[in-house]
């Protein structure tokens, strides 16, 4: 998983010490001579010693810091040198460095305070980041580790430990397909057809059409042979009486 925040390992930043002001005094009958120690994990810088410097020394030197992972930000000490006794602490400050390495640079003054948190003067610093060359760095890291990368091909042994494999065995010889089905004959005449308004099938002279069943004439017989309604049955009608 990548990170969100881009490296800084290797950077340079450069920082500028231009001065002091409204310093507190660590002296009672003389000026003080104050000097600077800016603090960056193993670096440690120190300016020029500002001979009675009092409370508004001027320095004005240039560093090159050489930034690492982890670490975003500067301690930055104010001494007062003496030349018999220990030096004299003045006050301190931390520099934070997001803004500097986000927009390339920073010109601000940062407020110093005692051991006691009380306050000590300020401290003025300019610091200039080479943004540009950080994004570019972080370019060339990615796209090196994260470039599709495929191994060479190793040359196959001539001999292998596994055996060579068996050959497939012979196919059976091509058989011939059965026979194929006899063509079609030609077919056969088709029967003629019957002429127009000839009845089908043609029916022998003088009978009737439809044919009627079996036994039954062709017109129905007359009413005399056939009397209609039937005649009542041989009798008296009505019956006589018992």
């Amino acid at each position: 998983m990548l990170s969100s925040t881009p490296s800084i390992q290797g950077q340079v930043l450069e920082l500028r010490v231009t001065g002091c002001r409204k310093l507190r005094d660590t002296e009672l009958f003389s000026r003080q001579d104050p000097y600077v120690i800016v603090e960056y994990a193993n670096t440690k810088l120190r300016t020029r010693t500002c001979t009675d410097g009092g409370r508004n020394p001027s320095f004005d030197e240039k560093f090159q810091i050489p930034l690492v992972d982890g670490l975003r930000e500067l301690n930055v000490l104010v001494w007062n040198s003496n030349t018999i006794n220990n030096d004299d602490f003045i006050g301190s400050c931390r520099v934070p460095l997001h803004k500097v390495l986000a927009s390339g640079y920073d010109d601000a003054s940062w407020p110093l305070q005692t051991r006691r948190m009380k306050s000590a003067g300020e401290v003025t610093l300019i610091m200039h980041f080479d943004v540009a060359a950080m994004k570019n760095k972080m370019g060339g890291k990615t796209g090196a580790q994260y470039a599709p990368s495929m191994p060479a091909p190793s040359a196959y042994a001539a001999s292998s430990a596994y055996p060579a494999p068996a050959g497939y065995p012979a196919a059976p010889p091509h058989q011939a397909y059965p026979a194929p089905y006899p063509a079609p004959s030609a077919y056969s005449t088709p029967p003629p057809q019957q002429p127009y308004g000839q009845p089908c099938p043609p029916q022998p002279y003088g009978q009737p059409y439809p044919p009627q069943p079996y036994g039954q004439p062709y017109p129905p017989p007359s009413a005399a042979q056939s009397p209609y309604p039937p005649a009542p049955y041989p009798g008296a009608y009505p019956p006589r009486p018992y």
